[in-house]
């Protein structure tokens, strides 16, 4: 029985249902006229009998054992978000104890070796963040599954990343899309390999949701640790990116190996052990970090590789979030009803780890229900089938086309209907673990941009594991292409590190009609946009030769000569042993460049210019046949005929498609007109669309063309946006 709901029981003023929480289930008292009608003796006689029946129920079975408040206050004081009014913020702790016995955990690596209490349960606990209005009203509760402890939903959605990682004030709410639109927001640590960072000068340190997972004592493994620098150097952190590694069991390990090679599958070149040693963190609490005589240099693929020890049960966290959404969906909290609705959200990383939740069937709680009605993964490439949830993993890990091979971020099965893997054989589908008891499934949206197709495997979710054929995803799926954007919407006004400046789409507004349509699709049935994705059968899915085959010459950018590769993985060695690449494509171009398919977002309906979802690293950071892990190129037309010709572009100019801005003005707004039509764009975005691209365009038109700096393509200032990997 937790304390938590004791104390709202005894702070209950009806009795209408008094309910009391447990892992277990509920146990309620009387309904209020009877309450009422019962001397105060025999209400608390009543009570305790209730309280042993639940404490009785909560040995046999274990998620959220209690929840404790820590702060309650109002979000955006003063600030009213339209119909659901003003907003609070809850601060708490959850405290979890996960049954090792039980079917819900059997899939969380290393469970069993973890320590128990007297009941043989796994303890742990995690801090919490609650957004919601202050109005008891039931509300749909949309957990945003933070990326690397920050909270991502509101910098891309709302247009705003909260300050500190501690959202509070106005600014905080960004435009108030989520608010405006009643949505309850939750966010909880289940992760422990974020870095500490130091925080800028003159203001507080961020606070990263981070937490402790149990640890299986005792246990060793084999950890391996890929690595580049960008420029030479003499000392490196080994970890991922903004993340924390296994360090050695033995410190300062002799037997630890650093190699160097130039590709990932050329043959590891040892260095001597004593050209280089560990040293200590730059941080406190913070990753090793290793030195080497000479320096580290460019277009070098380095690896460290040592024996670590105790390694977290990384799929506690996973486990967490689940039960957390349990915990929330069946029980009145802190005055307000149970919501009427879960989702769950993840951007990159976050996205693929509800992929890995669904793949091991931890999207069903310990009572055999699911967790969410609801899933909404951006940009997880391959779908997230594989991290996250084994011995000695690092979540903050993902394999790009140069490093980190041995953290895989995908693995088969791929998509959401069975398909065959020609190498093992087996017939399988992401969601084969996903129903609940009586046999339902989440709701899902997936959307990738154009750079998940080069860098993550994205096609995969669509074809056939060899790429010979499309798959059409399941009943309960939808999946988007968002083509021409990158991974997150480009912010930077230089080449640097790139050969290209990045894309400029915004793939954020169709996010938004689509978090939307998910809370539409779930309560009331309302049937979300057709899937629009590249597919095969129709052209718009091909392979990197052709693609660079078609790509029109003379834009001043070449296309890559390879996308990432997928491998075939033996995820029960540390690390996973590598087999033979699954075949992945990437979105046709047309003759501007831009990609056909998927969802066609107003920049490639009124295109200013060719949108891709690759950039190349600039020789001088090493790696140039290599393309960046998250960002597109933007390259645009040229303003007029003379202009074209004289640069050799074979694409017609800006004059030539628009004579005059008021064309321009029009184009845009069919487009974004047609997104509505079509539920990618929401009534209210029509303006903003409309303000972006016009932007652009007037900002295209002042250029010098002989500039080639990339200043021109955003306005000074911006929202906040995280990068998320």
């Amino acid at each position: 029985m937790s304390l938590q709901s004791v104390r709202e029981f005894l702070h209950s003023r009806d009795f209408r249902v008094s309910i009391f929480e447990t892992a277990a289930g509920t146990a309620t008292v009387a309904p209020a006229a009877e309450a009422h009608a019962v001397a105060p003796g025999r209400i608390m006689k009543r009570t305790l009998m209730a309280l042993a029946i639940a404490a009785t129920a909560a040995s046999a079975q274990a998620a959220v054992e209690r929840i404790e408040v820590t702060e309650r206050v109002p979000f955006a004081p003063g600030v009213s978000f339209g119909e659901y009014g003003a907003y609070e913020k809850i601060r708490g702790v959850a405290y979890y104890a996960l049954d090792p016995k039980a079917t819900a955990n059997a899939s969380i690596a290393d469970l069993k070796r973890a320590p128990r209490d007297k009941q043989g349960r796994v303890l742990f606990s995690s801090e919490f963040v609650l957004l919601r209005p202050t109005g008891a009203q039931p509300t749909t509760l949309l957990y945003d599954v933070n990326n690397r402890g920050n909270i991502a939903i509101l910098g891309q959605v709302n247009g705003r990343s909260p300050a500190q990682n501690d959202p509070t004030t106005v600014a905080d709410a960004g435009d108030g899309f989520l608010m405006r639109h009643g949505f309850s927001l939750l966010f909880s640590a289940w992760t422990w390999d974020v870095a500490p960072t130091a925080p800028a000068a003159g203001t507080p340190p961020s606070r990263p949701l981070v937490f402790a997972p149990p640890v299986a004592k005792g246990v060793k493994g084999k950890v391996q640790n890929e690595f580049t620098v960008n420029a030479p150097t003499d000392i490196v952190s080994y970890a991922g990116m903004r993340g924390l590694t296994y360090e050695p069991a033995t410190p300062n390990d002799p037997h630890a190996q650093l190699t160097q090679r130039a590709r990932q599958g050329d043959k590891p070149k040892p260095i001597p052990r004593s050209a280089w040693k560990f040293v200590a963190p730059e941080l406190k609490g913070g990753p090793g970090r290793v030195q080497l005589e000479g320096g580290f240099q460019p277009d070098t693929l380095y690896e460290i590789s040592y024996v670590a020890k105790d390694p977290y049960v990384t799929g506690a966290g996973l486990a967490g979030i689940r039960d957390l959404l349990s915990y929330f969906r069946d029980h009145p909290f802190e005055g307000a009803p149970a919501p009427r609705n879960i989702l769950i959200f993840g951007i990159s990383q976050s996205g693929r780890l509800i992929g890995r939740m669904m793949h091991d069937g931890l999207n069903v709680d310990e009572s055999g229900k699911l967790a969410f009605n609801g899933a909404y993964m951006q940009v997880p490439g391959a779908g997230g089938s594989a991290g996250f949830n084994s011995s000695f993993a690092q979540p903050t890990r993902h394999p790009s086309m140069m490093e980190e091979h041995g953290y895989p971020a995908d693995a088969f099965p791929f998509t959401s209907t069975p398909t065959r893997d020609p190498v093992s054989g087996k017939t399988a589908s992401t969601l084969d673990k996903a129903r609940d008891k009586q046999g339902n499934l989440p709701k899902l949206i997936v959307a990738n941009t154009s750079t998940e197709f080069w860098n993550r495997g994205a096609s995969l979710i669509a074809t056939t594991p060899d790429g010979a054929r499309d798959v059409a995803p399941a009943e309960n799926v939808r999946l988007y292409g968002f083509m021409g954007a990158q991974h997150y919407v480009g912010r930077s006004n230089k080449r640097a590190p790139f050969t290209a400046c990045v894309s400029t789409s915004d793939h954020y507004l169709p996010m938004r009609a689509l978090i939307v349509a998910l809370d539409d699709w779930t309560v009331k049935g309302k049937q979300p946009p057709a899937s629009a994705y590249p597919g095969l059968a129709d052209g718009t899915l091909t392979t990197v030769a052709d693609y660079r085959a078609i790509f029109p010459k003379g834009l001043g950018i070449t296309p890559p000569e390879q996308n990432l590769r997928q491998p075939q993985l033996n995820l029960r060695t540390s690390p996973p042993k590598r087999g033979d690449d699954y075949e992945t494509r990437v979105p046709t171009p047309d003759a501007d460049g831009n990609d056909r398919g998927g969802v066609r977002l107003v920049e490639l309906q009124a295109p200013l210019g060719t949108h891709t979802g690759w950039n190349l690293r600039a020789p001088e950071t090493g790696f140039a046949w290599a393309t960046s892990r998250f960002d597109g190129s933007f390259v645009p037309f040229a303003r007029t005929e003379a202009e074209r010709m004289a640069a050799g572009d074979p694409r017609p100019s800006l004059e030539m498609r628009y004579p005059t801005r008021d064309a321009y003005v029009a184009a845009v707004k069919a487009a974004a007109e047609r997104q509505v039509a079509a539920g990618l764009l929401l009534p209210e975005d029509v303006e903003r669309t409309m303000s972006k691209n016009l932007g652009l365009y007037d900002r295209i038109l002042a250029r010098d063309p002989a500039d080639q700096g990339c200043g021109y393509l955003f306005p000074s200032s911006g929202p906040s946006v995280p990068v998320p990997g």
